[in-house]
């Protein structure tokens, strides 16, 4: 279990400036237009070669003040990450709430959770991971029954 990388950054942009953002992302930075899941609200990913390192999210929302809960456009860090049901347990052992979704068309599964500042932290775990970890915590149960 462990950390891999840093996954993709996420910028909350007015809806009107959704576009200008893209352009300044693509034309100025040289990031390429891509494939992005079909969300319930409007946005753009920005590739690097293969990896969508810049997602933007159309929001009405102008950002908050500095609060315990805000971070101003930025909207969250994201990794990469394997061994979903081990964080699921150390999150239950330190008392940390957190939210879980799958996302649509491709099965990834997401974990969300703040650090004690207040940052929202994702971590993107294979669409299998969980199917994986499973298989070997039967697997050890099993042998730990015999």
């Amino acid at each position: 279990m462990g950390l891999l990388d840093l996954n993709h950054f996420t910028i909350r942009v007015r809806p009107e400036a959704l576009d200008e953002t893209a352009r300044f992302y693509t034309e100025v930075l040289g990031l390429a237009l891509g494939y992005r899941p079909p969300f319930g609200f409007p946005g753009h990913w920005l590739y690097c070669g293969e990896s969508a390192v810049v997602h933007l999210v159309g929001t009405g929302e102008e950002p908050a003040g500095e609060t315990a809960t805000s971070t101003g456009r930025l909207d969250h860090i994201a990794f990469r990450a394997t061994g979903i049901a081990e964080m699921r347990r150390r999150l239950k052992r330190h008392g940390i709430a957190h939210q879980e979704r799958t996302v649509p068309d491709v099965g990834l599964k997401q974990v969300f959770v703040r650090d004690p500042n207040g940052i929202l932290i994702e971590l993107n775990y294979p669409a299998g991971d969980e199917v994986g970890e499973r298989t070997v915590e039967t697997a050890a149960a099993s042998e730990g029954a015999r």
